[in-house]
Formats: C-alpha cells, structure tokens, sequence
C-alpha cells in the first residue's frame, strides 16, 4: 500500500478518532482533506468509562458523535469526596451538586469502548479513511513538504502527522522527543459491580489509604468502581476470590451503596505520569496520552486529551482559512503553547491531591484533610471547582468562540 494524505492520524483511540472526525469534517465544508487514521490491531475492551465533562460533550457533538453517545451516556448530578478518616455521612464530606452552578448535570459516565466506537463512525460518516497497521517509522519533511511514514501496511504521506498512540507513543520516539515519566507505584483496577443501593445520578470518591476509589453510576443501574492501590495490594485484590474481593470492596466504600457484587471480569493497568518535552516537530504534533499522562484520581486523562483535539483542529482549521500551509509551524506551536500550560498545571494539580491526601501522613495530610471540610462550607469555591471539572475555564474552552468552523 502507497498512500498520499492530507492528514494522518496514528492511533485509534478516543482521542485519536476525535482529532480524525473534526478535521474530516472540517474538511467536507470545501477544504477537501484527506484523513487517514492508522490504527494497530485491536484489543480486548478492559471495561474502562470515561467521566465527561461538559467541554467533551460539546467536543463529541462538534465531532458528530454525541447523538449516538447520549442513549448511553449516564448523566450524573452529585458528586460525594471523602478521606477515610471521617465517616461517609459526616459533614466533612465534599459536596458537589450541578444546581450549585445553574448545571443540569456534573457530566457523564459512559464506556471508553463506546465512545470511541462512536468516534470512529463519525469519522467514517465524515469520509475519513481508516488504514490497519503500525507505524515503523517517520521520514521528516522539508519545510512545506509532506511527512512519509512507513507503516507495516506500507508508506503513507501526509502534509500533517497527529500521534494519537498513546503513552508508549510510535510516532513520539520517532521525532526523537522525550518523555519524562514516573511511577505512582500503584495499580488501578477497574470493574463493574452491581449494587445493594443504586447511586443513581451520585457520584463517589474516596481516598482510601494509600490510593483513592471512585465510583460511577452506569445507565444500567450498576457501578463502574476506578481503584487505585499500592502495587502489591492491587495484585493480591486481583488474585483475590470474588467473595474476597467483594469483601474489601464493602470495608473501603464505607458501605455508602451497601454490598457490592462483581458484575464481570477484573482489569488492571499501572498508574503513572508523563510529559513529553515537546507536543510538535516538523508537520507533527502530538496528543492526548502521546503527549501526557496523568493519575486517574480525577477522571480527567481522556477530557483533557479531547481538548487537545479540538484545540489542534480548530487552529489548523483557522490558519488554512487565511492561508496558512497545512501542518505550518506557526500552527503547531500555537496548539503547543495553549494546551502544554495547561495540561502542566492539571497534572501538578492531580499530583498534588495524590500526594497530599491519598499518600500523605502528618500535619500537611491533616491539613489537607481540612481544606475539604472548608471548601464544603464555601459555595464560592465549589462553584469553581464544578467549573473547572465541567471544563469551563475560558483558556480551556475559547475553541468554542469558533465552533462553527468544526461544524460546518
């Protein structure tokens, strides 16, 4: 296979799908790209969701996806965040709740399979063509010339080349950017468990010692449980007997949604966190995990990377309507500029609450700890965290002042 594009993408995930369908449909308003999606072999779904925020639904919509996702998509209205040092019902427990800032809901919870599922049909819909291979390797352009890849189905060209693969990113080791990466040194479990009292629109998260617990209520009545523990504690919870596992489960939930019954098979990835030094070469940007990792204490690893794909096709989109080249560096840096800051400052922040209050002992624990009884009783400060966990922030959702030009 010998391919010339106008674009390519490597990856298919939901970030990767994203970054194809606004730019295939971008491209049908008269542009007339060209967008492949390279996508590797696939794997067995491991039962992940993904908690949306209120940008991401809007991103979804503008990608042509949201009118699948929304059957399935579970809104939820309360959030509950708790240390497991007071008790769940005590007033020292987080409250979110979306009326507190004139929201009809904090977000959504729906499968990672289903929106990328989603994504993929869009892009298709869109006149986007999906290629089956890796990549082996990338060619650099000259300076308006296309990027050659060579992938295990053959070469492909492409004025632009978005790494959407992941943390273990093909297309970042091949521009020779570099990563700083660390390990929480801990395992996240993820499963779904069916429960003795349906949370119905609430969701829950509690630092347990040594990592954090999140529940999230699914359209189905069950709950998809996110359990990030210490290495050794996690292979031991994956090796446990149901009855074992459902045990711990009860004691660490504090019994908020009463027992809790494995629903199907238990999974486990490693948490950790990376930053690639650059986003952008020569014709090539990177997104998404390609670009940073983050702990997945705040559900916010693929709302983040969704924003990088709105932000990179709204800009290309912008600067090819005055003129500028496809990939121009001009573009690149400005996507790199807008989302790097941000992405830095999101991951300090989950790092932090990490540290402090699943990890932490001491006076700054304890502090910690406190900081969420008053931020409870300040309606101020809630309304600007259930800001920024909608994704609300103007640095983070100025892409919509031209929403048009991804929708026309």
């Amino acid at each position: 296979m010998s391919a010339s594009l106008d674009v390519l993408v490597v990856g298919g995930g939901p970030v990767g799908a994203a970054v194809g369908a606004l730019l295939a449909r971008a491209g049908q308003a008269g542009t007339a790209w060209r967008v492949g999606l390279l996508q590797a072999p696939q794997t067995a779904p491991d039962g992940r969701v993904i908690a949306l925020s209120r940008a991401s639904e809007r991103i979804l919509d503008a990608a042509g996806a949201w009118p699948a996702l929304r059957p399935h998509a579970w809104a939820y209205e309360h959030m509950r965040v708790w240390h497991h040092s007071v008790a769940a019902q005590s007033d020292e427990v987080l409250q979110f709740d979306a009326a507190q800032a004139g929201e009809p809901n904090l977000g959504y919870i729906i499968q990672t399979r289903r929106v990328t599922t989603a994504l993929m049909d869009a892009f298709v819909a869109a006149g986007g063509q999906v290629l089956d291979g890796e990549l082996q390797a990338l060619t650099p352009s000259a300076a308006a010339g296309p990027v050659r890849a060579q992938t295990s189905a053959g070469e492909v060209s492409a004025q632009l080349i978005v790494g959407a693969d992941g943390a273990r990113s093909a297309v970042r080791s091949a521009l020779g950017i570099e990563a700083r990466t660390a390990s929480y040194e801990q395992l996240a479990l993820v499963a779904r468990v069916v429960p003795d009292h349906s949370p119905r629109t609430t969701a829950w998260q509690r630092f347990v010692d040594g990592g954090t617990l999140a529940l999230l209520p699914l359209a189905d009545g069950s709950v998809s449980i996110v359990w990030s523990v210490r290495e050794a504690q996690g292979r031991a919870l994956l090796a446990a007997t149901s009855a074992d596992f459902e045990a711990q489960l009860f004691e660490h939930t504090d019994a908020v949604l009463g027992r809790l019954t494995l629903a199907g098979e238990r999974a486990a990835f490693p948490v950790l966190r990376l930053s690639a030094d650059r986003y952008v070469a020569a014709h090539c940007a990177l997104v998404g995990d390609a670009a940073h990792v983050v702990h997945p204490l705040a559900g916010q690893g693929v709302n983040l990377g969704l924003l990088d794909a709105a932000t990179l096709a709204q800009l290309t989109v912008q600067a090819c309507s005055s003129g500028e080249l496809l990939g121009a560096q001009r573009t690149l840096r400005a996507y790199e500029r807008w989302r790097k800051g941000e992405n830095q400052l999101m991951e300090f922040a989950i790092d932090a609450f990490n540290r402090v209050l699943a990890q932490g002992a001491g006076p700054v624990s304890v502090l910690a700890r406190r900081a969420l009884a008053l931020t409870n009783r300040s309606a101020l400060l809630k309304r600007f965290f259930i800001g920024q966990a909608l994704g609300q922030a103007p640095a983070l959702t100025a892409w919509e002042s031209d929403r048009s030009s991804l929708r026309r």
